[in-house]
């Protein structure tokens, strides 16, 4: 945390993007577009579609179909071009937190954002509720900061759950467990985590104290971008202020009984913190639903997998079947049965998903051939009436 600390104080503490852009005016605070996260990624896709007149920038900010957009022009508020709108504004391709997208200077102030360049990682999940579409979250992200807290409302599945749908984004996971200052048996609990989820870096910290934030230090690094995901009540807004050595995010108290909080961030916002870094808070999710995870299931369950190669029958349901690898793991107390029981669960709502996804796409192609059937006919109607 000394480390930050220092690099924030010799930045004037922490900067927001608003407060780097007009630092960039001056000749010891440059701004760019490196700074904002612009690589030769982006440069490539920028040429396939540059337009007259347009100018890259990057999304900053979002506020439901209003998006602050930072770039060599300064920092601007943009809305969506008539086409993008129509063509995007149901899908992953709207414009999100993180995007760089293609926008123009319009009449009176402001931009408009006409298209949405190629996402290098994207964290995704499925959009709350009975339908079947995606969410995209965030864009364009280096490391997820998966926070969660130790207190009452530490969930071991339910960190699965995060780590199966987030772990195909792009993105380094890395897990942070905050409140680290509620319970002495933190850095154990820390160990046994670390033993599960292989490849996965798990870091013990408070951010109402400080302890362990030092070791943040290794990821917020110059034109790097995180973004904090995690419940409500885990502690995200409390660790920003921290990073930015300033209250800019409301923080509220857990509820006693269950340490379940309330949402306190309700937008996604982009910060810039003073070591070159760029910071992205979201929203506590209340509900995640597997969206595509691809692989993510079976990474985030190695050891499992693992397991099942050692079976006698490659078609194992670790049930009754003799010879069962994964079963006498659980008998000699090697492996939970609750982590069994956890992929289990997420493997038959990822199958599901996969299912209702194909019936829907099925029933649009269905739709999409009717109506073009109705235009054929309505097309020789019209042709033959003299």
């Amino acid at each position: 945390m000394r480390a930050i600390a220092r690099r924030n104080n010799a930045a004037a503490n922490s900067l927001s993007i608003a407060a780097a852009l007009r630092l960039s005016q001056q000749k010891d605070f440059p701004m760019n577009l490196e700074q904002l996260g612009w690589d030769p990624f982006f440069d490539n896709a920028w040429k396939s579609v540059e337009a007259a007149g347009t100018e890259p920038g990057r999304v900053i900010a979002q506020h439901r179909a209003l998006w602050t957009v930072a770039g060599q022009f300064g920092e601007l508020q943009a809305e969506a071009s008539g086409k993008l709108r129509q063509s995007t504004e149901e899908s992953a391709l709207w414009p999100t937190i993180g995007d760089w997208v293609v926008a123009k200077a319009k009449v009176g102030g402001g931009m408009v954002i006409h298209d949405v360049l190629p996402r290098r990682t994207q964290i995704t999940r499925k959009i709350p509720g009975k339908q079947s579409k995606p969410q995209v979250l965030a864009a364009n992200v280096d490391t997820l900061f998966l926070t969660m807290g130790l207190d009452g409302d530490f969930n071991v599945r339910r960190l699965e759950r995060f780590l199966a749908q987030f772990w195909n984004s792009g993105a380094k996971p890395v897990l942070l467990l905050n409140k680290a200052d509620v319970r002495d048996d933190a850095k154990e609990i820390a160990a046994s985590i670390r033993a599960e989820l292989l490849g996965v870096d798990v870091l013990c910290i408070s951010a109402r104290t400080g302890t362990g934030l030092q070791e943040l230090d290794a990821y917020v690094t110059e034109c790097r971008t995180i973004v904090l995901v995690g419940s409500s009540g885990v502690g995200k807004s409390t660790l920003v202020n921290r990073l930015l050595c300033a209250e800019r995010q409301c923080t509220q108290t857990v509820r006693a009984t269950d340490s379940r909080g309330r949402h306190t961030t309700t937008a996604r916002e982009l910060f810039f913190l003073g070591s070159g870094a760029m910071l992205i808070d979201t929203p506590g999710l209340r509900e995640l639903q597997l969206w595509d995870p691809g692989q993510g299931l079976q990474s985030v369950f190695a050891d499992l997998s693992d397991l099942a190669q050692r079976c006698r029958f490659r078609d194992c349901r670790h049930q009754e079947e003799p010879g069962c690898a994964v079963r006498a793991a659980i008998e000699q107390g090697d492996l939970a049965p609750d982590r069994l029981e956890s992929y289990r669960k997420l493997q038959r709502e990822q199958e599901f998903q996969q299912r209702k996804t194909d019936a829907l796409a099925a029933q649009e192609r269905k739709s999409s051939l009717k109506k073009t059937h109705r235009e054929i006919r309505r097309y020789y109607r019209e042709r033959d009436v003299p």
